[in-house]
């Protein structure tokens, strides 16, 4: 395989592009804008990293992998929280969340001596488990408010009933969950049968001997599969007593946006 892609073959991935912005033009999803502007961020942020990553990985490993890891929470708890929109400390709750599953797994990693504390191995394996943490409390969070807009009317009776929030809401975190983890469990049911693990794969054709690759594949992987877990039971059941005044009742926010 070359390693070597020219800019010109390049210009072709706008192919990749157009294809979804064709789809979203022509049942009229309305996330034209959407595409195009992660297209561009997309490409400017890999090309910025990929120079800044030179520079962090030259940096003492007390230096480049704190503020690394820092910029990552940061901007991912920035992210997840627009899933979480309107809901009070959710911002907090997202990055009090990373950093703990962050330094939990970091932690584990070293102790059981499965990484060396260095740059090019910490921030690559850390910015994995961040982003993909991340993503499982965007979509928590997200289905979350959707259950509890579809199922209002059997909140309110289960409520005027005298049920608990925790009690009138268990069904939807319940729910909440599961959507949250199905997605993860699949993925690593079929790593290495459907999908080709990066890692691994990246490991190997960069000379590393295959079972060297596979260990670190496996090491990611779990890891992942367990912040993943983490990140979606933290973020539901920290956030859904919010749907939730202090008499019990249901927010008047959540019930005008049903209406």
């Amino acid at each position: 395989m070359s390693p070597e892609i020219s800019n010109q073959s390049l210009l072709f991935l706008i192919v990749f592009v157009l294809v979804p912005l064709s789809l979203s033009y022509y049942y009229q999803l309305g996330q034209n804008k959407d595409i195009i502007w992660s297209s561009i961020r997309g490409t400017i942020q890999l090309f910025l990293i990929g120079y800044a990553l030179n520079y962090l990985f030259d940096l003492p490993p007390y230096i480049g992998i704190p503020f690394m890891i820092s910029v990552m929470i940061i901007v991912a708890s920035f992210h997840a929280k627009k899933k979480g929109e309107g809901l009070p400390n959710v911002l907090w709750t997202i990055l009090f969340g990373l950093v703990i599953i962050e330094v939990s797994v970091l932690s584990l990693w070293l102790v059981a001596d499965m990484i060396e504390f260095t740059p090019s191995e910490v921030i690559p394996m850390s910015g994995m488990v961040i982003g993909n943490s991340m993503v499982a409390m965007g979509l928590a969070l997200e289905r979350m408010k959707s259950e509890f807009k579809e199922n209002e009317g059997r909140l309110l009776a289960a409520l005027s009933l005298g049920a608990e929030p925790k009690q009138a809401s268990h069904i939807i975190v319940q729910r909440t969950l599961m959507a949250s983890l199905i997605p993860n469990a699949d993925k690593l049911k079929t790593v290495g049968l459907v999908q080709l693990p990066g890692m691994m794969t990246g490991l190997i054709l960069g000379g590393v001997s295959p079972v060297m690759a596979i260990k670190y594949q496996l090491v990611i992987s779990l890891s992942i599969f367990s912040a993943v877990s983490l990140s979606a039971i933290y973020i539901t059941l920290g956030m859904y007593r919010y749907f939730f005044n202090k008499k019990m009742q249901l927010k008047q926010f959540f019930q005008h946006e049903s209406s």
